[in-house]
């Protein structure tokens, strides 16, 4: 089954004011290239051509500097007029992304790690492969879901964002579902309304025992969300440790 692609790249971008009143986020530079070709080149390398790029008012710039995409690509655009949370925004992309599988990732987080295997593996796989949540380890992950242990290392819940965290494993930002994330979707929002997150749709997978944690090492993760964090990416791009381009070097 095809794996597509939903780049969320919504929100006010609060921290990063005030560039963000004139502009996206994600067009903010890290060293020479704006910070949404380093998660399209993560989205590319990793095989997928199908994209939905969800954006405020400022998708009008996105289109222009994205387009059509690459030969072979195909690329959506999806208007989200105002912030109403995660569950709504992955919404309006639904139409262009029901009955496949799906990576979806949060614009700002820039990292190192590869994914082609992963989408390969689950393109692959016959039916249901659950999901793949990438993690980190943070010395104070109070602001991301958190995962749970049990004595023998298997994760048995996500706690978002507590103030005791049951382990410094951050999950946030990059995910891959299968064909069952829309019904799950459907079913938390028929138990919270509007207000629920990624993490309860996570949840949901590791109660029926079908989410994998991929720890991404001693790979990189940046939340470009703040003027320090672009500037710690713009060095290490600068120093070419981080790729924008849609294939390997």
């Amino acid at each position: 089954m095809k794996v597509k692609a939903i780049l969320v790249a919504g929100g006010h971008g609060s921290r990063l004011y005030p560039f963000t009143n004139i502009t996206q986020k994600t067009l903010l530079p890290i060293y020479n290239r704006p910070v949404i070709d380093y998660a399209l080149g993560t989205i590319r390398r990793a095989g997928i051509t199908n994209i939905t790029i969800i954006s405020n008012q400022f998708i009008g710039q996105i289109a222009k500097h994205v387009g059509s995409g690459l030969d072979g690509e195909t690329i959506h655009y999806v208007l989200e007029e105002t912030p109403e949370g995660v569950a709504k925004a992955l919404n309006l992309a639904r139409p262009h992304n029901e009955n496949c599988r799906l990576l979806i990732y949060f614009s700002d987080n820039i990292t190192t790690i590869e994914l082609e295997e992963n989408v390969k593996k689950f393109t692959d796989h016959s039916s249901n492969p659950g999901c793949i949540l990438l993690s980190r380890d943070e010395e104070s992950p109070h602001a991301f879901g958190v995962a749970q242990f049990d004595d023998d290392g298997n994760i048995i819940d996500i706690i978002e964002k507590p103030e005791n965290p049951p382990s410094n494993i951050a999950i946030g930002g990059i995910y891959l579902f299968d064909e069952q994330f829309w019904t799950l979707i459907d079913e938390c929002q028929n138990e919270y309304g509007d207000d629920f997150s990624i993490t309860d749709v996570n949840r949901k997978y590791v109660q029926k025992g079908q989410a994998e944690l991929l720890n991404i090492g001693k790979e990189t993760w940046i939340d470009c969300g703040t003027p320090d964090s672009l500037l710690a990416a713009s060095i290490m791009a600068k120093d070419g440790k981080l790729n924008p381009n849609p294939f390997k070097n």
